[in-house]
């Protein structure tokens, strides 16, 4: 069996597999080390470094194979790798993740602005705030959760941050956003709600309306795309790139391919991306990759959400509570006890995947986020 992609959805997936001994599982990922994607703003900000040793949280009898896929050839069932040589698969997880998204269509913004979720992205963008002078311009474009923890760390750190919007904290409920919202006015960001980038300089960004924000550098956070190697294999995706599956997660045409992660778009209505939501659906992977070795039938998608942990610097944080169907409600924690929860969170992320590479199979996540429900409420057009 392969595994394509070295991130949460890709590891857990690949340890859990391993309930059976008789299988045999190979990792294919670009980089040797293991990506701390959650903590990304803290590698710019100087606070963490935002990696871990694959040797602590992937199981030994797991073959890492550090390459690139180019292209899946499903009838085959060959991947083609950038190496140039290629790799032979009975059954193959798709966990290739998201990717930062810089959009053409804004003047300027893939020339001038940088990305913040991927390894190289975030260390370009350490090395450009470097050379800065601490109270250099920063402008955040995007007001999720990505650009929130950003521009609060860099805040933080000393920076002269103002963040630029449509909707500050679009996920969350009232009482979050303004628990959040308190944070980052305490720290000295400014928001800009309501607005949309038109151009992007080295020294400024335009708004549609016209006014010019200063921006020594400009990060950009708003959106997400997803790796092309599903499309450019040929394989059923939907209008963001995402593998669409059935509800057990097999791809659509190809039941030797079982997708993972933010890159996975079961019945082509995604769960949200996030890794709180990439590691059930790992252990979903591998469970339906399980139920077709042995011939039975997978059991269908239905992860619980339990709600958004969001850092706010290193002092604060705000944890947004939500229905099991990961709709904010008006519950939410802040302050040092959500930073407290939050750095938790994000240290368990680890020690889960180190858990299932002991004991396959341990990791457990509730049920109960109503899919089929969802499913049904959907518009259906003759």
């Amino acid at each position: 069996m392969v595994v394509i992609g070295g991130g949460y959805a890709g590891v857990l997936a690949a340890n859990r597999v391993l309930q059976r001994a008789d299988v045999d599982v190979a990792l294919v990922n670009p980089r040797p080390e293991f990506v701390e994607r959650i903590r990304l703003h803290q590698l710019v900000a100087g606070t963490d470094d935002a990696v871990a040793d694959y040797a602590t949280v992937l199981s030994p009898r797991v073959r890492l194979i550090v390459d690139s896929a180019d292209k899946i050839d499903a009838d085959a069932r060959k991947i083609l790798l950038a190496s140039g040589s290629s790799l032979a698969y009975d059954h193959l997880i798709y966990a290739v993740g998201s990717t930062a998204a810089v959009p053409a269509s804004v003047p300027g913004a893939a020339e001038f602005a940088y990305p913040l979720g991927e390894l190289e992205a975030a260390h370009a963008l350490a090395t450009r705030m470097a050379e800065l002078a601490p109270s250099a311009p920063i402008v955040v474009v995007g007001g999720g959760l990505t650009g929130i923890e950003a521009a609060a760390e860099f805040a933080e750190s000393g920076r002269a941050v103002t963040v630029v919007t449509d909707t500050l904290g679009p996920s969350l409920a009232a009482g979050g956003r303004r628990s959040v919202a308190a944070r980052l006015h305490k720290l000295g960001v400014g928001v800009l709600e309501n607005a949309r980038v038109a151009a992007v300089t080295t020294d400024h960004v335009t708004l549609a309306d016209g006014r010019e924000v200063p921006a020594a550098v400009t990060v950009w956070t708003a959106g997400f795309g997803v790796p092309t190697l599903a499309a450019n294999s040929g394989l059923a995706t939907d209008s963001l790139g995402r593998l669409v599956t059935d509800e057990t997660l097999t791809s659509v045409g190809h039941s030797s391919i079982v997708a993972a992660g933010d890159a996975a778009a079961p019945s082509a209505l995604p769960l949200r991306m996030s890794c709180q939501l990439a590691m059930p659906l790992a252990a979903q992977a591998a469970d339906t990759v399980l139920a077709h070795i042995e011939g039975r039938q997978p059991r269908v998608l239905n992860p619980a959400s339990v709600g958004q942990c969001i850092s706010l610097g290193r002092h604060a944080g705000t944890i947004q509570l939500s229905r099991f169907d990961d709709t904010a409600i008006g519950l939410h924690i802040g302050g040092r006890l959500a930073a407290t929860i939050k750095e938790s969170v994000c240290a368990g992320t680890l020690n889960f995947l180190a858990k299932e590479a002991r004991k396959p199979g341990g990791y457990f996540w509730p049920r109960g986020g109503k899919r089929a429900e969802r499913l049904s409420a959907r518009p259906v057009h003759p």
